[in-house]
């Protein structure tokens, strides 16, 4: 548990939407925000996607998507179910016959545009194979992929638009009564995709998946999506997320995370509360920072650490973490424990202290988690 009490100034009331089950992972209701990714291998390539799966979910991804244009794709589809830990979101456009067989393979979602499949026997059909096999289905609405009827009844991409299509492809899954959709609304223009948003969260109790499209590198990626995501989630809206980065998935599962956590919404693993440094500093906190953060990557408790370099903010960031470090000269500087002073520990074996530190934390609530989970059982 981090010492950062909750204040009522903190709180984020989401919005209500109803649940729906992606293979066994819930989204929306009550349920944890997940984060997503998507592979970006050849699907055909079983090893290759089936890795970067796999790496996806050691970095916490609770649902991964997987590209499935052709029928090498689909069959490679259900070997990659097989050994995959997390549920598979295939990704279906035009074709309506891969969303049946994606579904056949084993996917635990299908992410589709109804309109864009075909005509209502088609739609029918995706759905009938959906409901045969457990899928559920994301709609995604795309700034960069508007039918031409709404383009040219708008003029351009608009808020208006988005929505209009989101409601025309929901009508068909309910046409067929279907009812397990989540939907969402992209675009690459942060105040396009949050009007876009907030209009849809106002009108539908279907969960909401959020993503900020084409959102660029790591670096422009990661802001444009931590401003667009993040105001959204501030306000209550989004069951599940995916950032959209040129960038390995791995990273993107990172980002989606850290903006949770800045919100409080999900916690997982060590996070880092650190200066960006200055000429009171007591030891290099820059090159300290990158290696704690390398070698506490593999933590998954959720705890917080603050490592300042000089005496002024630190003792106060101190008070509010699990652990920390403030530079104090001379070499070395003062470990804290529980908002509290602890010990001394010199500069140079400071890294190591606190990753043993942060470790032994980690196992404590390991052991927590696993005692309570225990009682659970016993009581059920």
């Amino acid at each position: 548990m981090s010492l950062n009490p909750i204040r009522p100034w903190r709180n984020i009331e989401r919005r209500q939407s109803r649940q729906i089950m992606v293979g066994k992972v819930p989204v929306g209701g009550d349920a944890p925000i997940t984060v997503q990714t998507m592979t970006n291998t050849l699907t055909s390539d079983i090893r290759g996607t089936l890795d970067q799966v796999i790496r996806a979910a050691d970095a916490g991804a609770d649902i991964v998507r997987v590209s499935t244009p052709d029928q090498e794709s689909t069959a490679a589809l259900r070997q990659i179910v097989r050994e995959c830990p997390v549920p598979l979101v295939a990704d279906i456009h035009f074709h309506y016959k891969r969303a049946i067989e994606a579904a056949e393979a084993g996917a635990a979602c299908l992410r589709i545009n109804p309109g864009n499949i075909g005509d209502a026997k088609r739609v029918a059909e995706v759905v009938r194979a959906a409901k045969d096999h457990g899928c559920s289905i994301r709609i995604g609405v795309n700034a960069g992929s508007l039918e031409k009827h709404l383009l040219e009844k708008y003029g351009e991409p608009c808020p208006d638009a988005m929505v209009e299509s989101g409601l025309d492809h929901i009508k068909l899954l309910q046409d067929n009564d279907f009812h397990e959709f989540k939907i969402s609304v992209k675009a690459s223009d942060v105040f396009l995709s949050a009007a876009a948003y907030q209009q849809l969260a106002a009108i539908t109790d279907a969960p909401i998946h959020l993503g900020i499209t084409e959102a660029g590198g790591l670096t422009s990626g990661t802001v444009k999506s931590a401003i667009g995501l993040g105001s959204l989630l501030w306000f209550g809206i989004g069951d599940t997320i995916r950032v959209s980065l040129s960038a390995d998935p791995v990273e993107e599962v990172k980002v989606g995370y850290e903006i949770l956590k800045s919100l409080g919404l999900r916690t997982r693993g060590v996070q880092i509360i650190s200066c960006p440094s200055c000429a009171r500093q007591g030891f290099d906190v820059i090159k300290t920072v990158e290696k704690l953060e390398q070698r506490l990557e593999h933590i998954k408790q959720p705890m917080s650490l603050s490592i300042i370099g000089c005496v002024v903010n630190g003792p106060g960031e101190a008070l509010m973490t699990d652990l920390g470090f403030t530079g104090g000269g001379a070499g070395s500087g003062m470990i804290y424990m529980a908002g509290k002073q602890s010990h001394k520990m010199s500069n140079e074996q400071m890294i190591d202290h606190i990753v043993e530190l942060v470790e032994d934390r980690a196992a404590k609530l390991r052991d927590e988690e696993a005692a309570a989970e225990a009682a659970l059982n016993v009581k059920s």
